[in-house]
């Protein structure tokens, strides 16, 4: 069985995986701080979760931490920023994001 690469929460200053773009309330920066689950569950589970981090007008230039259903958490983002962790665990096009170098 494979091992969970992100399954330890990070601080927002040095997150897994950085994505932005234009989300549901405007322009978005969501910071990806753990994973609960391998690539292959939570392509399984249509209710899989990330805890992130995500900055939008409505977040008044600071952030809200939770957890958020993964398709929700990137609709409309683009994967800006991937650390070697996140690289080795999703080696495939991650949700339809673009990998930007």
């Amino acid at each position: 069985m494979a091992k969970n690469l992100l399954g330890k929460s990070r601080k927002q200053d040095n997150p897994y995986a950085v994505f932005k773009g234009e989300g549901p309330f405007g322009e978005t920066e969501m910071l990806l701080l753990k994973t609960y689950q391998i690539p292959s569950k939570e392509r399984e589970n249509v209710y899989a979760r990330w805890f992130v981090a995500v900055k939008t007008p409505m977040t008044y230039g600071s952030y809200d931490m939770g957890d958020s259903y993964i398709h929700e958490a990137t609709l409309g983002l683009t994967l800006t920023y991937a650390s070697p962790e996140f690289k080795e665990q999703y080696p495939f096009n991650v949700l339809n994001a673009t990998f930007i170098h």
